[in-house]
């Protein structure tokens, strides 16, 4: 049996107005908390929303042990495909790994209209990492430090999972970002990037690369006061205005 959500950690489903959706996704080891204003930001606009919460997220860390790659884009596609009833016009919005299944699901979703990532992962570790992080796994190590609550405003933290499940950071390398990162010339919905300029998690040069070789048009954002989970940092309020406004120009 799973263990019991964390609270703030729901995952939200909201019935909007009109035909615009938005599909909101969290990051590796956080949960939907991390990314609940800006899902509010988009109820208050009207959306329709869906924020899951990922396979193994948002309960105990031993829940997530098992869990991989394709469990979490088992939830994004039918948290996709719960919207896409109530919604014809559909954009994704996601921070750090959110924002890798963010573009997954673009490539995915030719239909979507636009794509917001907010610092997103997009470059795979070295072989040399894989090859250490799988050498960690089978001899018989399961979790190593976390990650989590990488915050500038000192009175903020995520209700992130304290360790990292070491065969889940694993594959989210090895089964995601290693095919995903071949794919992101082939995307073509506009993007709005925004990028912490210090971010302990994810290095900004994962930013870098997505704009350069990104197949479609990029408006890049870049966040001067605020850490890895700029969603709830020092810079949360203008991801909020910036992408709600995006949303609506891309779904006009």
């Amino acid at each position: 049996m799973p263990g019991r959500t964390i609270p703030g950690a729901e995952p939200l489903s909201h019935e909007g107005k009109g035909n615009v959706g938005a599909l909101v996704l969290h990051g590796f080891t956080g949960n939907p908390g991390s990314m609940r204003g800006l899902a509010e930001a988009c109820v208050a606009a009207g959306f329709h929303v869906e924020m899951p919460q990922l396979a193994g997220h948002g309960t105990v860390i031993d829940d997530m042990v098992p869990t991989r790659w394709a469990d979490w884009t088992r939830d994004v596609e039918a948290a996709y495909q719960r919207l896409a009833v109530r919604a014809s016009r559909i954009v994704v919005l996601g921070l750090s790994m959110g924002g890798s299944l963010t573009l997954w699901a673009g490539t995915r979703h030719r239909e979507v209209r636009g794509l917001v990532c907010i610092n997103p992962a997009t470059l795979p570790q070295s072989p040399e990492v894989l090859d250490m992080l799988k050498a960690m796994v089978d001899g018989g190590q399961e979790v190593m430090d976390g990650i989590g609550s990488d915050i500038a405003d000192p009175d903020t933290h995520e209700s992130a999972y304290p360790g990292t499940p070491l065969a889940a950071l694993h594959s989210f390398q090895l089964d995601g970002l290693v095919p995903l990162s071949k794919q992101y010339g082939s995307l073509v919905m506009p993007l709005l990037l925004f990028t912490s300029v210090q971010d302990h998690v994810v290095d900004p040069g994962n930013s870098d690369a997505l704009a350069s070789e990104y197949g479609g048009t990029v408006e890049r954002v870049m966040l001067e006061r605020s850490y890895h989970v700029a969603t709830q940092d020092y810079d949360k309020d203008e991801i909020f205005v910036r992408s709600v406004e995006f949303v609506h120009k891309v779904t006009s």
